[in-house]
């Protein structure tokens, strides 16, 4: 798949869009989420052990790893095509991507004591079930806790797993090693310092901003971007301007992100429409709304969260503040600078048409989305 091919994808990811119209990239993006979740799939089959299988791993797996919509593996090919043709090695290289995703979502969820994930029970509510089920003694909460945080640990093995037996030459793969570890190590801090990211301790935006881009933005664009060019053999400036795009589209599908948990629905967004505001999590939507409303509301809005539990009716009111406030409008503005900011990175880099326009199709699937 070269960015100067003239073929518009089908069925396969060989052809990629030149004109980069709309409806082209979009049959060239399903195409690349089907070979990238049949190549977790065949990598699953050979590296799940029967025990796991089992204990109702496979079931596990296939929500967590093979149920997304692949961006991060999505983007990290496109980085290698910036730099070189369509290679099914790269393919399976960034297919590991959203293996390292099921690892990050499964201990969120732990972490977070998330209900459901993508419109189905959470793993370690599933495995907390089949705990119980057969009558196991001990606590199956502390059992589907433990089950999930385990395989999620061997989602991490196996995302390096599926990099290392990519097929790609060692001298290709030794270009993509040290962004891979620093990406891993940025994710992990994000999620330390999420630990604390509570909405009662007011936190200040620009530092919740940076827990985003850190757990979130970097890892979910950015990164990916610069390991596919580095892979790839990209020069510094071609990385560059990919870093800066990815920089600013991570943090505006956070900024998104953060929209959805609270005005999304659960059947949109596959967690439930209060999950961001009954766990009080200090999102930019949050702040910001304390930052913008009047007095009366800010503490209003205030005494809201610091409630142990809200009903929904306090919800609701909740998020009438916040939109009241006009912290909706004004993250909807940052989105738009963000992502204005991201074409500048790829112009001044004079990027090909293309593969411009692929970058601008998937910056809209990344701030636009309702899901």
């Amino acid at each position: 798949m070269s960015v100067v091919s003239s073929e518009v994808a089908t069925d396969s990811v060989r052809e990629f869009p030149v004109l980069g119209t709309a409806p082209a990239f979009s049959l060239w993006r399903d195409a690349v989420r089907r070979e990238v979740i049949d190549e977790i799939g065949d990598f699953l089959v050979r590296a799940c052990p029967a025990a796991l299988t089992r204990l109702g791993a496979q079931d596990v797996l296939r929500q967590y790893a093979l149920g997304g919509k692949c961006v991060r593996s999505t983007f990290m090919y496109l980085g290698w095509l910036c730099g070189a043709p369509d290679d099914p090695a790269a393919l399976r290289a960034a297919a590991g991507l959203e293996l390292l995703h099921a690892f990050a979502l499964l201990q969120d969820d732990v972490m977070d004591r998330s209900a459901t994930r993508r419109g189905a029970p959470s793993a370690h509510v599933r495995f907390a079930a089949a705990h119980h089920g057969t009558g196991a003694p001990g606590s199956s909460v502390r059992y589907g806790e433990s089950a999930a945080t385990l395989l999620g640990d061997m989602c991490l093995v196996w995302a390096e797993q599926m990099l290392r037996e990519s097929g790609l030459a060692e001298s290709t793969l030794a270009r993509v090693w040290p962004r891979y570890d620093g990406m891993r190590v940025e994710l992990a801090t994000g999620q330390f310092a999420d630990l604390l990211n509570d909405a009662r301790l007011e936190p200040a935006l620009d530092s919740v901003l940076a827990i985003a881009r850190a757990k979130s933005g970097n890892y979910t664009v950015r990164r990916p971007l610069e390991m596919g060019a580095a892979m790839a053999g990209c020069g510094a400036t071609v990385v560059d301007a990919l870093g800066r795009y990815g920089a600013a589209i991570g943090e505006a599908f956070q900024l998104r992100d953060d929209v959805l948990g609270i005005f999304g629905s659960q059947a949109v967004t596959g967690k439930p429409a209060d999950s961001d505001l009954a766990e009080r999590t200090a999102t930019s939507v949050v702040v910001l709304a304390r930052e913008l409303a009047t007095s009366a509301a800010r503490a209003e809005l205030s005494d809201l969260l610091h409630r142990p539990r809200l009903g929904a009716d306090e919800l609701a009111r909740a998020r009438t503040l916040i939109a009241e406030s006009g912290a909706p409008a004004r993250i909807e503005t940052m989105i738009a600078e963000l992502v204005d900011s991201a074409h500048g990175a790829l112009d001044a880099a004079n990027f090909p048409t293309p593969m411009r326009a692929a970058l601008a199709h998937m910056a809209a699937a990344c701030t636009e989305r309702v899901a």
